[in-house]
């Protein structure tokens, strides 16, 4: 990773494991392409996507992640979303976003 990018990188770090624990713990169902899937598979599925954005330097910051990884499948385009007991589905970008918030709160 370049210099430059490591002052990117370093809350991005510290940040999307907060995200991915949040989604883990969460109980919520995850959309991906069609199928639900549980909050564990959901966080395994997002964790091989933030990786790989890690591996090729395509994600420097949290919001990086959640744009470039965790809102839409790369196969098939079709958006992401995350449905809480008793509420409706949203898009996981919002989902996601809402949480870095609380991440972020001090």
């Amino acid at each position: 990773m370049l210099a430059a990018n490591m002052a990117f990188a370093a809350p991005m770090q510290a940040e999307v494991p907060q995200l991915l624990a949040a989604v883990e713990k969460s109980g919520c169902e995850f959309n991906r392409n069609g199928s639900w899937h549980d909050a564990k598979k959901a966080r395994a599925h997002l964790q091989s996507k933030y990786d790989y954005l890690v591996k090729k330097n395509l994600a420097t910051t949290t919001e990086d992640f959640i744009e470039r990884g965790a809102t839409k499948s790369s196969t098939s385009g079709q958006k992401y979303l995350i449905k809480c007991a008793g509420a409706a589905a949203v898009p996981s970008a919002t989902w996601l976003t809402d949480e870095l918030k609380k991440v972020r709160k001090p």
